[in-house]
């Protein structure tokens, strides 16, 4: 009788040990944890209404979003728009999103150049140096709009620095070019490059300032450097 006793008290004891939390248990909970910090950014990402365009990479709208998240809650931009510019892709791609962070719709998909120093068909070369010719990566806050030798210009406020804190002075801006147009793309296998500026079409320059200034936010990216976005 007392060995039954004894076995069963042992039973219970060993059940109520079993019972309690393991390591791979706490290990499932932390990762379920870190899964749903991010649901809201895939949330976003995956409900975006791309109206038929290929959307950004999530590695690129992921870090672009958080990003925007930081600078805005400092009161550095005033309107939930984001433009995307992704460095890693082909010049001869549609590399430049705007999205409204409102709606989650993409509003437009375009070519953009990039710097003369920084590459051919590829970016691969990154500097935030006056008369490099090459583009800067990074956070940008959209600026002033003003008339320039290439009409219509909007400048940038470089907002990371040693990375593009320099656009000002370099007179890294967003403006019009006819060298960013498929024609281009098929006359020279790739598309035309700038001194550094984002440069956009030239019909949709317009559209585009118009879409993004007022303190919005330009995010550049290439993969080389994610790890110092944020």
């Amino acid at each position: 009788m007392k060995y039954k006793i004894f076995s069963l008290f042992a039973l219970l004891l060993l059940t109520s040990f079993s019972s309690l939390p393991s390591k791979n248990f706490e290990t499932k909970i932390t990762t379920i944890k870190a899964n749903n910090s991010l649901s809201k950014v895939e949330s976003i990402y995956l409900n975006l209404k791309s109206n038929a365009c290929a959307l950004p990479s999530f590695d690129c709208f992921s870090i672009a979003l958080e990003g925007f998240n930081k600078f805005k809650e400092k009161g550095i931009f005033k309107k939930n728009i984001l433009t995307l510019i992704d460095f890693s892709k082909s010049s001869n791609s549609k590399r430049l999103w705007i999205i409204d962070l409102d709606s989650d719709e993409v509003l437009l998909n375009t070519y953009v150049a990039h710097g003369r120093n920084t590459g051919n068909e590829f970016a691969d070369k990154f500097s935030n140096k006056a008369e490099s010719f090459q583009s800067s990566l990074g956070f940008y806050a959209t600026a002033e709009i003003y008339n320039g030798k290439h009409g219509s210009s909007l400048k940038l406020d470089g907002l990371q620095k040693g990375m593009n804190d320099n656009a000002r002075e370099r007179a890294v801006v967003m403006h019009g070019a006819d060298y960013v147009s498929e024609k281009f793309i098929k006359n020279n296998k790739r598309l035309g490059r700038s001194l550094g500026c984002p440069a956009v079409p030239e019909e949709l320059n317009d559209k585009i300032i118009t879409l993004i200034k007022d303190k919005s936010c330009l995010f550049i990216y290439h993969p080389s450097r994610k790890d110092k976005f944020i």
